[in-house]
């Protein structure tokens, strides 16, 4: 825990990172609310219970993340397909002139097109400031993961953003 600070208090701070981070995988207001509304009632449940005395951010991110991941299965399961934004369908106002606001609207393309595992290790790290310990920790994976991905992650974006055709990667058996 920070210093100073209860959990309740770190819960609090935290619910705005964690509406950012369930947006960006769900792409709709309600359903990020939603998401972010029953992660906060787990941890509540389960802060009773919590022994280490760590910071509390890390541990919401992996019980959102976790809700994410069951959700998507379910739906997977269910043969239902969640629906993204389609990023020509995005209306982005730009006034003449304004180079920069086309900058972000590519870059938001390029975001789209990315793998959800390189999203979330992108937002995680670069959008919430979380250390890549933390991150390893949130998604489960180990933290050489986490750097690979996020290298990956980059290099796509990079590529996209000069108007390079994305590498892909054959899957070694």
């Amino acid at each position: 825990m920070k210093r100073g600070m209860s959990a309740l208090s770190e819960i609090e701070e935290a619910v705005p990172a964690l509406r950012r981070y369930a947006w960006s995988l769900l792409r709709h207001d309600q359903d990020a609310d939603d998401l972010v509304q029953d992660a906060l009632v787990r941890a509540l449940d389960f802060l009773p219970r919590r022994t280490h005395d760590t910071t509390v951010q890390p541990w919401l991110f992996a019980i959102l993340h976790n809700l994410f991941v069951s959700r998507w299965r379910t739906a997977r399961r269910r043969m239902q397909v969640l629906t993204a934004v389609d990023a020509d369908g995005i209306e982005m106002p730009v006034p003449p002139g304004q180079e920069w606001s086309l900058a972000v609207r590519d870059m938001m393309r390029g975001f789209d097109l990315l793998p959800l595992e390189q999203r979330e290790v992108l937002l995680l790290v670069v959008v919430e400031g979380l250390d890549y310990r933390d991150v390893a920790t949130i998604l489960g994976i180990p933290i050489g993961t986490v750097m690979s991905r996020l290298s990956r992650c980059r290099d796509s974006l990079r590529a996209h953003m000069d108007g390079q055709p994305a590498t892909k990667l054959r899957r070694v058996k």
